[in-house]
């Protein structure tokens, strides 16, 4: 299992189109990936999982990646947030 913090720079937080790119970047992974946020856990391969987090701009997270690829999961997890997630 490895895991990181990282906080959320998008100004409208996690909304569906940047829910939707998170998804789509944590099913191309056979490890379960999840992520904390103010207490709640969210399954980062659902997006109404992750819009049910309700993360806004300046949230820290913590992804939380386990199995076969996590390391490799959690690097690419990771630039997709640091690059905005398509915003």
């Amino acid at each position: 299992m490895v895991s990181q913090k990282i906080t959320i720079k998008n100004p409208t937080g996690l909304h569906l189109r940047p829910a939707g790119i998170l998804c789509k970047e944590a099913m191309q992974f056979k490890s379960l990936i999840t992520f904390t946020s103010r207490d709640n856990t969210a399954n980062a391969k659902s997006v109404l999982s992750v819009l049910g987090a309700c993360v806004k701009c300046g949230d820290e997270i913590e992804l939380v990646c386990e199995g076969e690829d996590e390391e490799e999961a959690l690097t690419t997890l990771i630039r997709a947030v640091e690059n905005g997630l398509g915003e």
